[in-house]
């Protein structure tokens, strides 16, 4: 019977490739504390020193992005809302 993948959440990578950073302790003695495969640690380093610059960049696009997809939404529901206005004033008008 095959085991299942444990999945970490991106906290947990975070937290783990930030002491990572920090140098205090080898990549065995991180990987012992946090119970993972040392692979994993060098892994998680490399990715946060190489989307770090993205941190900076894409906060301010995806609150943007964020914020357009909510005007949308409420631009097609005051459409659906003016639909269904001129639809009962016609009823209303026989």
């Amino acid at each position: 019977m095959s085991k299942k993948r444990r999945q970490y959440s991106n906290e947990f990578k975070a937290k783990v490739a930030l002491a990572a950073l920090k140098g205090d302790e080898t990549t065995s003695a991180l990987a012992a504390r946090f119970e993972v495969h040392p692979s994993m640690v060098s892994q998680w380093k490399r990715e946060l020193l190489d989307n770090a610059a993205g941190i900076f960049d894409s906060s301010s696009g995806k609150a943007a992005q964020k914020g357009q997809e909510e005007i949308d939404i409420l631009y097609r529901e005051i459409g659906k809302l003016t639909v269904e206005r001129d639809f009962l004033s016609r009823r209303l008008d026989r």
